[in-house]
């Protein structure tokens, strides 16, 4: 009914009931039926009709009573009339503050609809007296459904602890939360943090209970989740054959953020200055946790023995943690190397290890180091070393058994020049008198021959030693004229003509001589055979120069054939050979020794005839700052 009608209503009433009480012959308290009119008005929810409909009545009321009996104050139509005056006083006064209750009420209602958590009030018998929109939209009941409805039946409400513990606590503290387990109107399991509040009369007794839901299915659902990952994370970290060790370094970003370096750049310089900085650092990096295979690779055996710091495991000559501290600093995700971990019997152990490093504005200082251990790796790098030294070993004597006419034709010369040289020395001593002058002249050419012999076997053997790769600054100049010494003889008997064009000021190399003299020689070596299978003219041309600010080249040139246009890679596979009588083992050696000294080893066919071999090698880093 709206608003129109029941105003309509109640001034009809109030008509009528003036009319009865003035026209009507029967003495009573008629107007004490304006109560309704003040009722009908109230029904209106406006506060202002029930002060007009409690204004009205009273005038009515007494203007009766004046035409009825006049200014008389009869004794008993006085006291009707004083208590219809009352009467409806307190009725207008009562549907006042029960309007303004319900306006309280109503807001309050209002409040709990705004809420996104689902809200209902439940009387003492578990009844729904209340049923907020959350409620709906989320448990998929309409209030007019769920009113009147027991809570717990309709939500089929599953509790994690005894319903009469719950009420227990309820009753002595007023309040009770936990999780709960609800189901939708569609039959769909909710997880809802539950909040429950007695609600009391104004004496105090209990009337129900407010009761507050908050969903956290999706939040229970990624907890449940989390703690799923975490254990399957741990599960990999017991049971991972590479060994895993947790470290925290949020010390350490501490002291970084203390010192002002926030970059590498800023790390490295004040490393530069500040050595020292690196074994603090690696002290303050603590170990929070290691898996069983990196206790089995270091010979400890139990977690406890081993929660200690970076410091404890890395050797002393380790130089990784200071480029490891600077990747943490520029922020990079993740760093590689290699280094050496101290065994629990103070054994080094060689390790592969990759560090991952947090986010830089990750609150979470954990690295996780993963390490493999690469004792066997290493022993079979040390094995193949070893190997490919026997094979250059063995490629050089064999370079050099192609020139053995040559070898004892340059060792026989000063030989034979020692026996002259002697033969006149005694001769001038033998003569009626001696000539001390000439023959010491001769014995002085005996020893220069001497030592010639002696130089030149000497370069022979240094070429043939088998000893260890042993890396030294070396010349460039002086690394093309040993080679050229070791093969002129050979060139000069096959009637080729060498020239050699050494670049003045080249920056030396590091490297291990007879390896380098080793690639400069064979190259020539072969040079010489493509030209002499070849015919025609017989040039071979070496050079020397600096080709970048980092890079220098050595290049064989010759006047030979050239190389075919499907060879130029093969040239250095192993066992590819295009001699009869070749093992194709010399060029595969070859660059294999130039990689190895961070070089590399090239072919081409120019245009104009002949093949160029260039052997490119990093100069140091002393002669590239020269």
């Amino acid at each position: 009914m709206n608003v129109t009608v029941l105003r309509l209503l109640a001034g009809a009433l109030a008509f009528g009931i003036f009319l009865f009480d003035t026209l009507s012959p029967l003495e009573g308290a008629v107007a004490v039926l304006y109560v309704l009119v003040i009722l009908l008005a109230a029904a209106t929810g406006r506060r202002g009709d029930i002060l007009v409909a409690a204004a009205s009545s009273l005038f009515l009321i007494v203007t009766a009573y004046l035409v009825v009996h006049g200014l008389l104050l009869a004794g008993a139509p006085a006291l009707r009339g004083l208590v219809s005056l009352a009467s409806t006083a307190i009725a207008s006064l009562l549907a006042l503050k029960s309007q303004a209750d319900t306006a309280t009420l109503a807001a309050q209602a209002r409040l709990l609809d705004l809420s996104h958590d689902m809200t209902f009030a439940r009387d003492s018998q578990g009844r729904i007296t209340f049923w907020n929109r959350a409620a709906e939209e989320v448990y998929g009941w309409r209030p007019a459904e769920a009113v009147g409805r027991i809570a717990d039946e309709l939500l089929k409400t599953e509790y994690a602890l005894p319903r009469a513990t719950i009420n227990q606590t309820l009753h002595m503290t007023g309040r009770w939360d936990g999780v709960l387990v609800h189901w939708t109107r569609t039959g769909e399991r909710i997880v809802v943090e539950s909040r429950w509040a007695l609600r009391r009369d104004a004496k105090g007794w209990i009337v129900g209970v407010l009761e507050t839901n908050t969903d956290i299915t999706e939040r229970e659902a990624a907890h449940a989740a989390l703690v799923q990952s975490e254990r399957r994370y741990r599960r990999m970290f017991k049971a991972s054959r590479v060994g895993l060790i947790e470290e925290d370094w949020s010390a350490v970003r501490a002291e970084l953020a203390a010192l002002g370096l926030n970059d590498g750049a800023s790390l490295s310089r004040y490393l530069t200055n500040h050595p020292a900085f690196i074994v603090k650092a690696r002290q303050l990096a603590r170990i929070i946790d290691v898996n069983p295979a990196f206790l089995a690779m270091v010979g400890v055996e139990s977690t406890e023995d081993f929660l200690r710091s970076v410091d404890d495991i890395l050797s002393e000559g380790d130089t990784t943690f200071g480029s490891a501290l600077a990747a943490f600093a520029r922020g990079d995700p993740f760093f590689e190397d290699e280094t050496e971990v101290v065994g629990s019997d103070g054994r080094r152990i060689p390790v592969i290890f990759a560090l991952t490093f947090p986010a830089p504005d990750d609150s979470d200082c954990k690295v996780m180091v993963f390490a493999v251990d690469a004792t066997e790796r290493r022993k079979a790098q040390d094995a193949a070393l070893q190997a490919q030294a026997e094979l250059a070993h063995a490629a050089r004597v064999a370079t050099l058994g192609e020139f053995t006419a040559s070898i004892a034709h340059e060792v026989n010369q000063p030989l034979m020049a020692v026996v002259t040289s002697g033969e006149a020395a005694l001769r001038w001593l033998r003569r009626g008198q001696p000539d001390l002058s000439e023959a010491g002249t001769a014995l002085e050419r005996v020893v220069s021959e001497g030592r010639r012999a002696s130089e030149i076997v000497k370069r022979i053997r240094a070429f043939l030693t088998k000893a260890a790769p042993r890396s030294s600054e070396i010349e460039i100049a002086g690394l093309v004229e040993e080679a050229i010494q070791l093969v002129q003889r050979e060139l000069a008997r096959e009637h080729v003509e060498l020239r050699s064009e050494v670049d003045i000021g080249l920056s030396p190399v590091i490297g291990d001589r007879v390896q380098l003299q080793q690639v400069v020689v064979n190259l020539m070596v072969n040079a010489r055979q493509a030209m002499v299978e070849h015919g025609g003219q017989r040039l071979l041309t070496i050079t020397a120069s600096r080709i970048s600010p980092t890079e220098v080249a050595i290049a064989v040139r010759d006047s030979g054939p050239g190389i075919s246009r499907h060879d130029p890679e093969r040239l250095f596979a192993p066992f590819f050979t295009t001699k009869p009588d070749g093992m194709g083992m010399g060029l595969a050696i070859c660059r294999t020794i130039a990689e190895a000294h961070g070089g590399r080893l090239m072919a081409e066919s120019p245009p104009d005839g002949g093949a160029i071999f260039s052997l490119i090698l990093p100069v140091s880093q002393h002669g590239a700052s020269v």
